[in-house]
């Protein structure tokens, strides 16, 4: 299964805005910080402006900006925006009704991973953009 990595992306992208607060940013100064299209980043910017969490307009003089402090940005606030999928996900090929495994294992995992997910989305509501920023500086 391929890994889905909306998510880092679009935590690149906050941490882009963040780093460089003096200037709006364009969908391709961003694009050319993550080394991929202006035209797929934009779909990512799409979904944390309408989160609220950054600012944008278009045209040809368009620009975005962080829409918060990143002290008010949770690591969080950027996965939830995104919609990124659950950290992990249950098969779905059909039972076997005389395998008691079989028959039981998706509810019973089903119940862990939710623990799993939520103990996940508890740590980064924890780390704020501010915090990885505070990282990045020190590099």
């Amino acid at each position: 299964m391929a890994a889905n990595n909306q998510f880092s992306i679009a935590v690149h992208l906050m941490a882009g805005l963040g780093f460089c607060t003096a200037t709006d940013r364009t969908s391709a100064q961003l694009a050319a910080s993550v080394n991929t299209s202006p035209s797929f980043i934009r779909r990512t910017l799409a979904k944390l402006s309408k989160a609220g969490l950054i600012e944008t307009s278009k045209g040809k003089n368009g620009f975005c900006r962080l829409g918060k402090k990143p002290s008010e940005i949770s690591l969080l606030d950027i996965y939830l925006a995104v919609e990124a999928p659950k950290a992990f996900s249950i098969h779905h090929y059909e039972e076997t009704k005389p395998c008691q495994v079989s028959c039981n294992i998706k509810s019973v995992l089903e119940d862990a991973l939710n623990k799993t997910q939520k103990g996940m989305e508890d740590s980064l509501a924890k780390i704020s953009l501010c915090d990885l920023l505070s990282d990045i500086k020190k590099c």
